[in-house]
């Protein structure tokens, strides 16, 4: 069971970052005692229809530790996301060229199950460990500053995900949304749903305070979107996956609403960068870096 955070836990100051093309929420999380810092989830801009990427998105989040006078240690991916291009190979470049150090990148061990899946689809090196700093082992403890902090594995929506605490803050991926929207899809390969209900599980005994800090949220039914929630919400009201929640019954909720899903837009430029922890293919002889589109095989 993952330890969670009582009435004396450590409250990190957490600045949200909102990616409007992509709904993805991008987080700088604080200890205010030692000015130490991560990011956790940042986006790398793209746009499909021209090729073209930029940093404007990733950035702020630099700016507004600039501005608030943080030491970035820690970049933190939750999963190997399919929605967007992650930014933090490119935010720990910058890093690394303005500071002379860097933060270290990382990301769950199981990204090296899902790269083993799709490396042979884009035709990529063996091997996850040379483009993270650093891998997490199932309930890894390590700290931001002052802060404590733990790796939660919470496997369904894919294999590698998981679920940052640090401190009182909860930082979940993409096991849970906002209460009225539920949860994510389980429907890639190494995807299942019951194993998304168990992981869920293991959330839901962390105390009812603890803040729930989503990635992706496309503000349902009009509203706008919202990042923000808790243990205690979550179990009350969670629109697939309540406290009184069977496992049975959201498992049919879950692979009924999957099979009606498109495939993510951007899956195919995701996945290949992804994997690579925002790297971007290296250019070929004519200095044109170049994504490549696998028909027929999605």
């Amino acid at each position: 069971m993952p330890s969670g955070p009582d009435s004396n836990a450590a409250a990190p100051q957490v600045r949200a970052f909102h990616h409007r093309d992509t709904g993805t929420w991008s987080y700088l999380v604080a200890d205010p005692a030692t000015r130490a810092a991560a990011i956790v989830d940042p986006v790398l801009d793209f746009d499909p229809r021209s090729g073209r990427t930029g940093l404007d998105s990733a950035a702020a989040l630099l700016e507004r530790a600039r501005d608030d006078g943080l030491r970035i240690d820690w970049l933190l991916e939750t999963h190997a996301h399919a929605d967007h291009l992650s930014g933090a190979h490119a935010l720990r470049e910058r890093l690394r060229a303005q500071a002379g150090g860097a933060p270290r990148l990382a990301i769950g061990r199981r990204i090296g199950e899902v790269r083993r899946v799709f490396a042979p689809l884009f035709g990529l090196p063996d091997g996850a460990e040379p483009d993270f700093d650093h891998l997490f082992d199932d309930d890894d403890d390590f700290a931001v500053g002052s802060l404590p902090a733990r790796a939660i594995p919470v496997p369904g929506h894919t294999q590698d995900s998981l679920a940052y605490l640090i401190g009182d803050a909860l930082f979940v991926g993409d096991s849970l949304f906002m209460p009225d929207s539920g949860t994510a899809r389980c429907d890639f390969p190494g995807g299942d749903a019951a194993m998304l209900f168990q992981s869920i599980q293991r959330l839901y005994r962390l105390p009812d305070a603890t803040r729930v800090f989503v990635c992706h949220d496309y503000g349902q039914g009009g509203r706008e979107p919202a990042c923000e929630t808790s243990i205690g919400a979550q179990k009350r009201g969670n629109l697939h996956v309540r406290a009184d929640t069977g496992e049975a019954e959201f498992v049919a909720l879950r692979e009924a609403r999957d099979r009606t899903l498109a495939v993510p837009a951007l899956i195919l430029p995701a996945l290949q960068v992804n994997l690579r922890g925002g790297a971007l293919p290296e250019p070929e002889a004519n200095g044109v870096r170049y994504l490549k589109l696998p028909l027929d095989q999605l």
